[in-house]
């Protein structure tokens, strides 16, 4: 992987893990456009920490206040949010491995991810009442924690799935954003924990200078899309990413019509 290369994917990395347009699934697309041949989840799991690094920067008011007082109702709901996702990662990543070469479950699962943008607008339009997190049951968590777990799948959104799913039960809008970020940093933490062993199987002392500055790129470009993310679903206007994940799936199932998946 060429440092130019790193830079790409970790701006596309941080762009499209708090942009609702699936991360994994730009990955998988970009790594067949640049014919690279490195295995996907070692370099994914450096630009997650980089991401990581844009949510911490993002919601340092927000950590600081849970590492103060950690027994809130807010933490018990990120931990009860997390539990369909860990158990996912655990029991079921093994198996979707395969996943994250194939542009069809890319495709699908960016028009799956495009639906669910338009319909959880449409409903959380017709609401009368928004829940802030006081308002916000357990099963709530669980539920949005139900939807964080489809993204296992390259092509399904995390950011779009959880806040999709918060607009579905009636989270006030900021909240449901915030939720969502706040519900990233055990998953991706998990994630990153659970890949070690592939990434010191790697190369990655050989390419340092690619993956530091593709951690670096996805850093930069994460922070920026929280921004945007937040200032979209204030605006009510998050449904718009659901023909850009419509337009680059018909990119992706005509490149599979060409080029094989």
């Amino acid at each position: 992987m060429t440092t130019l290369e790193a830079v790409i994917l970790g701006i596309v990395q941080g762009l499209t893990e708090f942009l609702p347009v699936s991360s994994s699934g730009h990955l998988v697309i970009f790594q067949h456009l640049f014919a690279i041949t490195e295995s996907p989840l070692t370099f994914d799991v450096l630009v997650h920490l980089g991401t990581l690094v844009a949510v911490f920067i993002a919601f340092w008011s927000d950590i600081y206040a849970i590492l103060r007082k950690p027994f809130t109702k807010l933490t018990y709901l990120i931990l009860v949010g997390i539990i369909p996702a860990g158990m996912a990662g655990y029991l079921l990543a093994p198996l979707f491995e395969k996943a994250f070469e194939s542009l069809i479950v890319v495709g699908l699962g960016l028009i799956f991810t495009g639906f669910i943008l338009k319909w959880s607008e449409a409903i959380s339009h017709r609401l009368l009442y928004y829940k802030d997190s006081n308002d916000t049951r357990y099963r709530d968590a669980f539920f949005i924690g139900l939807w964080q777990a489809l993204a296992i799948l390259p092509g399904v959104s995390r950011s779009g799935s959880t806040i999709a799913a918060g607009l579905i039960v009636g989270l006030e809008r900021q909240f449901a954003a915030r939720f969502s970020f706040l519900l990233s940093i055990p998953v991706i933490m998990g994630a990153a924990i659970f890949e070690l062993k592939d990434l010191s199987s790697s190369h990655i002392f050989a390419n340092w200078l690619s993956y530091i500055m593709g951690f670096l790129a996805a850093a930069i470009s994460g922070y920026f899309a929280i921004k945007v993310v937040l200032r979209l679903v204030n605006q009510g206007n998050l449904s718009i990413f659901s023909y850009y994940c419509w337009a680059v799936a018909a990119f992706a199932l005509t490149w599979v019509v060409f080029f094989g998946a």
